[in-house]
């Protein structure tokens, strides 16, 4: 059973390191129901660095919502079943812990997060939102989208997101996918109760920009909350941490003082040095 042994492995995440060649690796031919997990990973996997068609949903609200209209920020992407008593429910939970640490770590409009039901006959509007409803989800950025069969079909295919109907409703993976503000894949995060860091992490790399160079004043920003953020795990949460702060006071300090002594000792020699080539010109008197 895919999903039982996918959610019995650790949480973890990956980059897209070798994304092509497991592209070249994944069985096409296989159905999806006979894939092993190995093969199950590997297809996930091939989906990083994919740029997402500009598909359409329908929200919990009943308006239609494109993916074109999440661009320009990162956006976080889970998959339920609306009648699924436990997996999907953890899963939902565990993200839910996740966006709130990653809230707290890059404020509240840094990113955005869609569940897409992929039950596409059940997962109505009224039902999404009822989910998360009972789930106690009312986040500021989350979205509950439904859509028909062919776009669910596409839109799971594209992320690299396996499932199929089973005797007990669907196998599926347990898959978070990260996608960046140009829409583009860039990280599957696995397991039903992940660890926060796995998700904030990648998030702070988009959000903060780690390797662009600083561009304004406002970046600055930025880089210096990426680093000054760090997750406490006897806490469970992430904090800003001001003892980063105080070390850079105390070192500038140290550095100008040191700064200070060798500019005075190099000012004071310079001095003596005019000094006694004054006193060297200077005429002898005869007495």
């Amino acid at each position: 059973m895919l999903v039982s042994v996918i959610l019995a492995a650790p949480a973890w995440t990956a980059p897209a390191a070798h994304a092509a060649s497991q592209i070249a690796t994944t069985p096409k031919s296989v159905p999806k129901s006979d894939f092993t997990p190995e093969q199950a990973l590997k297809y996930s996997q091939a989906a990083i660095g994919r740029s997402l068609a500009d598909f359409s949903f329908t929200d919990a609200n009943g308006e239609t919502l494109h993916m074109s209209d999440y661009l320009g920020k990162p956006l976080v992407i889970s998959f339920i079943y609306t009648s699924c008593s436990y997996s999907c429910p953890v899963i939902t939970q565990t993200l839910a812990d996740a966006v709130e640490d990653a809230r707290d770590a890059m404020g509240n409009a840094s990113f955005n997060v869609a569940t897409v039901g992929f039950d596409a006959a059940a997962d109505t509007s009224d039902r999404m939102r009822n989910f998360a409803n009972v789930n106690s989800i009312d986040i500021d950025g989350w979205k509950f989208l439904s859509g028909d069969l062919m776009t669910v079909r596409r839109f799971s295919d594209a992320l690299g997101f396996i499932f199929f109907k089973s005797p007990k409703g669907f196998d599926h993976l347990s898959q978070v996918t990260v996608v960046d503000s140009e829409g583009v894949i860039y990280r599957q995060i696995y397991g039903d109760n992940f660890e926060s860091p796995l998700l904030v992490e990648p998030l702070k790399e988009l959000v903060f920009g780690t390797t662009a160079p600083f561009a304004s004043v406002g970046d600055l920003i930025k880089k210096v909350r990426l680093f000054c953020t760090i997750y406490d795990p006897r806490a469970g949460r992430y904090r800003f941490d001001y003892s980063i702060f105080i070390q850079l006071i105390v070192g500038t300090m140290i550095v100008g003082s040191l700064g200070v002594f060798v500019t005075r000792a190099w000012w004071r020699i310079i001095k003596e040095s005019r000094a006694q080539r004054r006193d060297r010109k200077r005429p002898v008197s005869r007495v």
